[in-house]
């Protein structure tokens, strides 16, 4: 059958057909002026156009064409009963596998799919030319819109469906896919692997690909979604459409679905609307040239497992790309490079010393009347500290060095030498000093004065004599000086503090940093929570906040700070339940390694009161039968303290009543791991240093 629309013409061309209630239907091609209209399917019947057998046969042909009524409708031309050819439905824009559908000077295409139609309209845009629509019996080409060209008195063929090899129908199998240039031509999607590697040949290409890592239903923190992008979408046989839903809500809906394996747009006109799922195997996949030949790129999001990294052979070539086009600009402004740090240093050395002498002063000076807070000399400091000597440095803290330091009234003072690399700007600077200077109790460090005289900007501190807690928790030879008893005092001490801050200061604070090297020991063995240079203050009943600037300590930080920048006063409980577990253990969080498995120390104590083993985790110095039901009290507070979701773990409030009971305590949820990544360096036997790893991590929101 020969169909021929003029564009130019007037009339009506129709055609009989039998619906599927046996009831006899009209199928219209409507030819104006002004649009051609072709009515593919209505209620309770569809058409088909089949080829003629032959230029000299119009009886019907193997071949014919049609749209398949599925959730998504698309276009398919059958060979027989199979199919043979299909577009990829409709996304808005145009058929993922016709080129140049919209992209021509002849005429614009819509697709229209409503509740009681589905039909294809062309407006055209010149009004002279003339074109016409052929299905022919060939296996190279089965429907071609020709136009007439008047110069040469002849048609000429300027769009076809099918041009090459991998527009064959499921060519490459399930989660093949057909790259045109490739050997072999069928590929695996990323993230799979060939079913049968060993005999991958063209008899074995309609297997298909498997999964490398297979999926796990039930645990949906292991599944995700790989963006691909130049796909044809896969065969819609097997799909749901819902053209309401976002793109957010389409894969919250797809992941509650073990049954979905990949999701999309719908319609990806004006930044993309509707939902489409696609449940079984992904059929009839290829790779589609992105180089505006085609009418539209639709991406797709494949079910995946978290843990697989995929990206798609597009996005290599353009991270190839990038990197090549890096290393030329860096060539080529190297030089510029190099003087940007010291025209950057000079000009904010001049701003911050105006901003120094300026804005601290207005922000310290201007609050005097609630702090009991001194000015230091830079020269004051220097004698006091014998010049920075290092026979008096005490440690490294995440933003600079600590010395002790003695007045010449024979004072002595802990001084905190902020290091221009630090990253500690003069926002952190403030922050610290207003912080400090505004909180008075027994189990928080007490900050004396300041000093900011050039580039110079140093902390001056009550000295702790007996330094940090994790000097003598992670030391076998110090650790035995602490019992028990001393331990459960450091610990309620630190607790206590915690409260302080999160519920009983005149600002609600949220340290951020938590950690043992944090805490210091006074002369009698009494914690203080040190380091203030990360809190944040949150005001009234707020107790959470949200931040770009993630920053803290690899090991220490809460699962939902750490990737989502989200901290609260449950972020701090966290960092404690770290530190409790520290404490009981004698051992490190961050570096810790176990010589029969992999797994970090929160890992490893959760398999081991998983399993009925809590004693093993205990401190070696701590193996006195009397203590231990107290111990694994405090033990079954810190995985309280250390469940996964915020909302789980007690506040400081209830963890200080909680340590001081004997009542019954509810039982922990499961864990959260902040994994982080490992140097061989680290490892449980590597003595104790005071310099921790402080992380500023800049993220895209």
């Amino acid at each position: 059958m020969l169909i021929i629309i003029g564009l130019t013409l007037k009339g009506w061309l129709r055609a009989l057909t039998t619906g599927s209630n046996g009831h006899l239907c009209f199928c219209v091609v409507v030819v104006e002026f002004k649009f051609a209209s072709f009515l593919l399917c209505t209620v309770g019947c569809c058409w088909r156009l089949s080829a003629w057998k032959s230029p000299d046969d119009p009886s019907p042909g193997e071949l014919s064409w049609g749209v398949e009524l599925h959730n998504y409708p698309e276009i398919v031309v059958k060979k027989g009963t199979k199919k043979f050819f299909r577009t990829g439905p409709w996304n808005g824009l145009g058929f993922s596998c016709v080129p140049g559908l919209n992209d021509n000077q002849v005429y614009t295409y819509d697709f229209v799919i409503n509740s009681d139609e589905v039909y294809s309209i062309y407006h055209p845009i010149k009004k002279s030319v003339i074109t016409r629509a052929q299905l022919q019996q060939s296996t190279s080409s089965s429907a071609v819109r020709y136009i007439w060209v008047e110069a040469e008195k002849k048609w000429t063929a300027f769009i076809s469906s099918q041009k090459d090899i991998c527009n064959t129908y499921n060519l490459c199998g399930p989660y093949g896919n057909c790259i045109i240039g490739e050997s072999p031509i069928c590929q695996c999607v990323i993230g799979f692997k060939h079913k049968s590697p060993d005999t991958w040949n063209p008899d074995e290409w309609s297997k298909g690909c498997v999964r490398i890592t297979q999926l796990s239903c039930e645990d949906k923190d292991k599944i995700g979604f790989a963006k691909f992008v130049g796909l044809k979408m896969p065969d819609t046989t097997y799909s749901w459409v819902n053209g309401s839903m976002n793109l957010n809500e389409c894969r919250v809906k797809c992941l509650n679905n073990c049954s979905c394996t990949a999701y999309a747009n719908s319609d990806i006109k004006n930044g993309g609307s509707g939902c489409a799922m696609w449940f079984g195997d992904l059929i009839d996949i290829r790779q589609v040239a992105a180089n505006g030949q085609y009418a539209s790129m639709q991406d797709i999001y494949i079910r995946m497992p978290a843990s697989e990294q995929v990206y798609h052979k597009e996005e290599k070539d353009k991270q190839k790309m990038k990197v090549i086009v890096i290393v030329v600009v860096a060539i080529a402004v190297v030089c510029g490079v190099l003087l940007i740090p010291y025209c950057i240093s000079k000009r904010t050395n001049f701003r911050e010393k105006l901003e120094n002498n300026v804005m601290i002063d207005q922000n310290i000076d201007g609050q005097s009347e609630d702090m009991e807070v001194t000015f230091f000399t830079l020269a004051t400091i220097a004698t006091a500290t014998d010049n920075f000597s290092n026979n008096n440095k005490l440690g490294e803290g995440g933003f600079g060095l600590v010395y002790k330091g003695t007045l010449v009234d024979g004072k002595e003072i802990a001084v905190k030498r902020l290091s221009w690399s630090s990253g500690q700007g003069l926002k952190e600077f403030k922050n610290e000093v207003i912080l400090i200077a505004k909180l008075q109790h027994r189990n928080l460090v007490r900050l004396l004065g300041y000093c900011i005289e050039g580039d110079e900007k140093i902390l001056i501190y009550e000295y702790m004599p007996n330094g940090s807690l994790d000097s003598f928790i992670f030391d076998q030879t110090r650790a035995k000086v602490l019992g028990w008893s001393m331990r459960f005092n450091i610990i309620h001490g630190i607790a206590r503090g915690l409260l302080y801050l999160h519920e009983d200061s005149r600002l609600r604070i949220i340290h951020r940093d938590l950690k043992a090297s944090n805490v210091l020991l006074d002369s009698k063995m009494i914690p203080k929570i040190s380091d203030f240079g990360m809190a944040r203050s949150v005001g009234g009943d707020q107790t959470e906040g949200n931040t770009r600037r993630v920053v803290g300590t690899y090991g220490y930080m809460a699962p939902e700070y750490a990737i989502n920048g989200i901290f609260s006063v449950k972020s701090d409980v966290f960092s404690f339940g770290i530190l409790l577990l520290e404490i009981i253990s004698g051992k490190k969080n961050r570096g810790w390694s176990h010589p029969d498995h992999s797994l970090n120390l929160v890992e490893h104590a959760w398999k081991l009161w998983k399993e009925g083993r809590p004693l093993e985790l205990i401190d070696t110095c701590l193996e006195d039968s009397g203590i231990q039901s107290k111990i694994i009290r405090c033990l079954h507070i810190s995985f309280l303290c250390l469940q996964h979701h915020h909302d789980d773990r007690p506040n400081m409030s209830s963890v200080v009543m909680l340590l001081h009971s004997e009542g019954s305590l509810p039982e922990p949820k499961e864990v959260g791991f902040f994994v982080e990544k490992k140097s061989p360096s680290l490892s449980k036997n590597q003595p104790s240093s005071v310099n921790e790893i402080t992380i500023t991590v800049l993220e895209a929101r």
